[in-house]
């Protein structure tokens, strides 16, 4: 195994254990079994290197969510199952489950993750746009909503929306007024 790949497990299995406080050069470098040197020359920094891994991981699963997406093909109904299948992810995945929590360390915590999430969000509304080309002026508007919407979904939990069902209708109710649907 590459040291990039060695080195991005060490720091999920970490983050995984122990949250995102328990992440260091030093401990990933002894995790993934290679120098505090490599882990530098392959990522810079600590920040970098959480967020690296944490996109690899977050492109991995949602490649296995857009699977279950392909056979929808309403952009308002593959919006809103889109936020439910990722919300019920979030919760079930270990490495994922700590961003549920109040860390400082957290990586949603840091000003910049709305625009380090939108090219993941892109590549999972591709299908929606490669089915609905016209909705190609709204993709921003589009990404940057839907973006926003599901981490508040993911990260504030409600009791009225808790169940799928009850999220799918709340989602449906406000998100297919704004998107086109289809015919």
């Amino acid at each position: 195994m590459r040291s990039r790949a060695k080195i991005i497990d060490a720091t999920l299995g970490l983050i995984a254990d122990e949250g995102f406080r328990g992440v260091s050069i030093a401990s990933v470098a002894l995790a993934a079994g290679v120098s505090r040197q490599t882990v530098y020359s392959v990522f810079g920094t600590r920040e970098d290197l959480v967020s690296q891994s944490m996109i690899a991981l977050a492109s991995e699963v949602f490649a296995e969510i857009r699977q279950s997406l392909e056979s929808i093909g309403d952009p308002a109904e593959f919006v809103v199952e889109l936020i439910v299948v990722a919300r019920t992810t979030v919760r079930a995945h270990p490495v994922l489950a700590t961003l549920l929590r109040g860390d400082a360390d957290n990586p949603l915590n840091e000003d910049d993750v709305i625009e380090r999430a939108k090219p993941i969000a892109y590549e999972i509304l591709s299908p929606m746009k490669a089915m609905h080309p016209d909705i190609e002026p709204m993709m921003d508007d589009i990404l940057q909503m839907g973006v926003r919407l599901a981490l508040s979904v993911i990260l504030f939990d409600d009791a009225t929306i808790r169940a799928d069902d009850d999220l799918r209708r709340f989602l449906f109710r406000w998100l297919a007024p704004a998107l086109p649907r289809k015919p």
